[in-house]
């Protein structure tokens, strides 16, 4: 059995080893550009790993997890331009590197190649690969969809903002687990609950993300700190923290959110000094803890050497970037 490890060089390799056409060289450039950013991989690693619980040989297995990561990369390149992010992994985003136009243009390029590196699957597991991965694309459309509803909408429940982070974050990582068990030739029982442990640390994933966001090392974390509140993006921090807040407070993280007079550091750090004050972080510790045990209990109904993805699943939870 490959470690974590052993797996993430494997992916790095099969991706570095990809290759594109020359010209035209706007439209490939970019992904070539996205994908050398790195990144954890733990897609196409979740991927592997599942499938190596049935059948160590993942030979079968590579194609289909190349697929899991041209398809994340694809909807970060998206994202990014929605978000009006300037930063992805500490380096220029490909809208601000190259423009809008071209950085649409080629994710919709690595969307169809994510389908063709699925194709090299035989017939029968191909069928039920597509039919997770199709559903779990079109959840991906929709918690996106959520998340810029969100932006506009006046009042947004912590319950709808659970369901938009799964859907846009969490049934990634479930479908690449039963991807890989499908693939291994599991049984349906231990595939699906694969999918239900990523569906549960991927949500564990994201509230830890939001964390880091705010109260998070920019050099470490990859991303512009504080690019949620610039952006005001209705976090779990900070439904959290409104529900927390009353009186004077509650109004003015509100007026912070909907503010177009203060500068960005200003309005950071302003909304940081509220959320310490209600120890928000701790709050949402306590969240991220129930969702990864949620994951832990669906994992250890399967009956296999489970320590590689036990592993991942710590190293998640401790994760700083």
């Amino acid at each position: 059995m490959k470690s974590i490890d052993e797996l993430r060089t494997l992916v790095e390799q099969e991706l570095y080893g990809l290759k594109h056409p020359s010209s035209p060289a706007d439209l490939y450039s970019p992904i070539e550009y996205i994908l050398s950013l790195g990144g954890k991989r733990m897609r196409p690693i979740l991927l592997l790993l599942a499938h190596q619980l049935f059948d160590e040989d993942i030979e079968k297995a590579i194609k289909p997890s190349l697929a899991i990561e041209v398809f994340h990369n694809f909807t970060l390149l998206h994202d990014d331009i929605m978000d009006k992010a300037p930063v992805r992994r500490g380096k220029a985003t490909v809208h601000t590197k190259w423009n809008e136009n071209v950085a649409i243009l080629s994710g919709d390029a690595m969307l169809i190649q994510s389908y063709q590196y699925l194709c090299d699957l035989p017939s029968e597991q191909l069928t039920k690969c597509l039919a997770v991965f199709n559903e779990m694309a079109l959840q991906v459309c929709e918690g996106q969809q959520y998340d810029m509803d969100f932006e506009i909408q006046a009042e947004v429940d912590m319950k709808s903002y659970l369901k938009m982070i799964e859907y846009k974050t969490a049934v990634l990582l479930g479908a690449a687990l039963k991807m890989g068990a499908i693939i291994a030739g599991s049984r349906d029982r231990e595939s699906d609950a694969l999918y239900e442990f990523g569906r549960n640390i991927g949500i564990a994933f994201q509230l830890k993300d939001d964390l880091l966001d705010v109260f998070g090392d920019e050099q470490t974390f990859g991303k512009q700190v504080g690019g949620d509140i610039i952006a005001n993006k209705k976090t779990c921090l900070y439904l959290k923290a409104l529900s927390l807040s009353e009186g004077e407070q509650k109004m003015e993280l509100v007026n912070l959110y909907s503010s177009e007079s203060l500068n960005d550091t200003e309005k950071v750090e302003r909304v940081k000094s509220i959320y310490a004050s209600m120890d928000i972080q701790e709050h949402i510790d306590i969240l991220i803890d129930d969702y990864y045990s949620k994951a832990m209990k669906s994992l250890n109904s399967i009956n296999a050497d489970l320590s590689e993805l036990e592993l991942f699943a710590s190293l998640l939870k401790k994760r700083e970037n």
